[in-house]
């Protein structure tokens, strides 16, 4: 009978220690409610399945369930802007270069037990653009070379969104820095998607854009630089929780070899094949996957 009993003992020891080390290897990771997110959910989700990892996929959650979501533990990692890290989350006002704003944000979230492995060169954050043609033509390169342009007189129309002509950060900060202005009557402003659309079919010659959005590359669109680092950065980045770290050992080398593949223009061809070409998310992760020998 004792022997039994010892028996059974050890085999509930063994299940127990064979859990905990599945669950090493169960990952969730998380995304946000928009295009970006959701492929960077799918190609991470498929990544490191064939990797060897479990993997449960959610995406589609608002900005900050999904932040509390990972600290909470629901969530072991998805990825982030290091814009939204620092300002969001995080309430610093003070403004950054790129390196700096990664490096404040990954000290800073370190505290809470959140890593930010190595940031990729995709940075979604707010761009002027204009159509390719025009800008070579203009000789139109960065937001100091539009600047030069109003200045000497060009009747340029730029297209914006209300909120953000409106923003402390917005439209009148960007023309102080650059040191120039556009007249009143040449600012239209007009819903966030439909700058797109006006500056395609030529009612304006500058929009507002988001620097990854996928209608960039497929309209022939080219984003200006900005040369004075005017816009905060929001490097796309993996956030993991240190405990998933510490139980997957790999983990942090091999999200860092995925976040190397990643700029500005893959990010916005991947989201122009679904947002313009509407082919389905995960066909277009694991086309992605399989183009850069990943799985």
């Amino acid at each position: 009978m004792l022997k039994d009993l010892r028996t059974l003992l050890l085999g509930a020891l063994a299940l127990g220690l064979s859990a905990t080390s599945a669950l090493a290897d169960q990952l969730v990771v998380g995304g946000k409610n928009f295009t970006e997110q959701q492929l960077m959910t799918a190609i991470t989700s498929q990544y490191l399945e064939a990797k060897g990892y479990e993997v449960e996929a959610r995406a589609g959650m608002g900005s900050s369930v999904l932040r509390s979501a990972q600290l909470n533990g629901q969530v072991d990692l998805y990825w982030e802007y290091t814009g939204t890290g620092l300002i969001t989350f995080n309430k610093v006002s003070e403004r950054l270069g790129p390196a700096d704003t990664y490096a404040r944000v990954k000290e800073l979230d370190g505290k809470v037990g959140l890593v930010w492995l190595n940031p990729s060169k995709a940075n979604n954050t707010y761009a002027l653009a204009m159509r390719r043609d025009d800008a070579e033509q203009r000789g139109i390169k960065s937001l100091s070379d539009l600047a030069a342009a109003v200045n000497k007189g060009d009747k340029l129309n730029l297209a914006v969104n209300a909120e953000w002509y409106a923003r402390p950060d917005g439209l009148k900060p960007l023309q102080a820095e650059y040191g120039f202005k556009f007249a009143r009557k040449n600012v239209k402003r007009m819903d966030t998607g439909l700058t797109y659309v006006a500056l395609k079919e030529g009612q304006v010659d500058v929009a507002l854009v988001f620097a990854t959005d996928g209608r960039i590359p497929a309209f022939d669109f080219v984003v200006l630089e900005d040369d004075r680092h005017y816009f905060p950065a929001y490097a796309l980045t993996p956030v993991v929780r240190q405990e998933t770290l510490t139980a997957n050992p790999e983990l942090a080398e091999q999200l860092n070899l995925l976040s190397a593949q990643l700029d500005d223009q893959v990010m916005a061809a991947l989201n122009a094949r679904v947002d313009v070409e509407r082919v389905a998310i995960e066909a277009v992760a694991e086309a992605f996957l399989k183009e850069r020998n990943l799985i």
